[in-house]
């Protein structure tokens, strides 16, 4: 049952949570951590919806700051809510006139002690998040700039402003494409020439999906532009044929390489709590969406007629550094290559399946035969 305070203080808030966590017979916290909420009455519900479907996996106190009214008089309301549809608490926090300019001082004294703080923006995000009042209370700042009307402007903002910690759905959205595109690559392949990423014009994973293409494997990479849903296509040039992943439903993919049967991979677009509870998994900075975010908005960046734009590989030495840092992280000296046996076509679409089941734990590759006889 709800309980709501009207014209309260912090002080009234943290009593009465600590009396309703008493009823309930638990009086050990056990949250792993704070996750502040900065958004508006229009999009309060389906945050803290996908907050508290997060929650399921990471118990966490959910502090949901709305302002309102800016020019009225100086109020705080509280509606507090514990144990209701998950382990976690949360509790929505209405701030009236002055008072909501100084967010980060009231919910200071709410924040769980000696845990981490994350803070998410579902909608519009500051300019610079690390220096705004919520986020500079946090280890982990999350925006989403595909919620934006100018998103690829929203997205651009952030890249100048980035800061060990900050991350965007944009970039977590991705985490099904780039599984399955390193799974693609984990095998002997001939050399790759070009790439090309088509996503809709609005679309701002498309255009960091280009970026850590080109990063990664040092090719030109161009960003055209489709009628979607989201990124329905990523293609390569290699000197042995094209290799090409297709998602024209955003469901389901397809995966060909020149002179090989079809592959079909499940890759459906995930919802805000999906993303929401990836985020919350890892809590240190995210050293790849800061590189690819630089070499996005880089001098080396070629803008076209139609929308898209074309971005050049890196030089020969960055490229190394970055297969060398890859190696030791798999632990290869940094000079050597992986030692092993030649993965055959069959360990290939194996690597792939393995790879897409550990990330979505519901995701698997099958033939036009299979399909078929299914």
């Amino acid at each position: 049952m709800p309980i709501d305070l009207t014209d309260t203080t912090t002080g009234a808030i943290y009593e009465a949570l600590t009396d309703a966590r008493s009823r309930l017979g638990g009086a050990a916290l056990g949250m792993v951590l704070t996750l502040v909420v900065e958004t508006d009455e229009a999009a309060q519900y389906d945050a803290m919806r996908a907050a508290n479907d997060a929650g399921r996996e990471h118990p966490s106190r959910v502090l949901s700051v709305i302002t309102r009214r800016p020019n009225a008089e100086s109020r705080l309301d509280a509606e507090i809510r514990v144990g209701e549809g998950g382990p976690g608490e949360t509790l929505l926090l209405r701030m009236y006139g002055p008072l909501g300019q100084h967010a980060d001082s009231v919910i200071a004294p709410l924040l769980v002690p000696d845990v981490p703080v994350v803070t998410w923006w579902p909608g519009r995000a500051p300019s610079v998040p690390s220096q705004s009042p919520l986020g500079a209370l946090a280890q982990r700042r999350v925006t989403d700039t595909a919620s934006e009307d100018q998103a690829q402007h929203a997205l651009a903002t952030l890249a100048r402003a980035y800061k060990p910690g900050d991350t965007d759905f944009a970039w977590t959205r991705l985490t099904s494409w780039r599984t399955l595109l390193a799974a693609t690559f984990d095998v002997p392949h001939p050399p790759v020439l070009r790439a090309e990423v088509l996503a809709e014009a609005a679309n701002p994973s498309g255009d960091i999906l280009a970026a850590w293409l080109s990063v990664r494997l040092g090719i030109p990479v161009r960003r055209g532009v489709s009628g979607g849903p989201g990124i329905t296509e990523v293609s390569f040039e290699t000197e042995s044929g094209r290799i090409g992943i297709t998602r024209p439903d955003g469901r389901t993919a397809t995966l060909s390489r020149t002179g090989e049967p079809d592959r079909r991979v499940a890759l459906h677009r995930r919802d805000q709590a999906e993303l929401l509870a990836e985020e919350l998994r890892r809590l240190e900075p995210d050293d790849v969406y800061a590189e690819s975010l630089e070499w996005l908005f880089g001098d080396h960046r070629e803008d076209d007629d139609d929308g898209g734009f074309t971005l050049r590989g890196p030089s020969t030495a960055r490229l190394a550094a970055n297969q060398a840092a890859e190696r030791q992280a798999a632990g290869y000296p940094a000079d050597e290559p992986a030692a092993g046996h030649e993965p055959s076509p069959q360990d290939a679409d194996a690597a792939a399946t393995a790879a897409m089941d550990a990330d979505q734990g519901e995701t698997g590759v099958e033939s036009e035969q299979e399909i078929a006889e299914s």
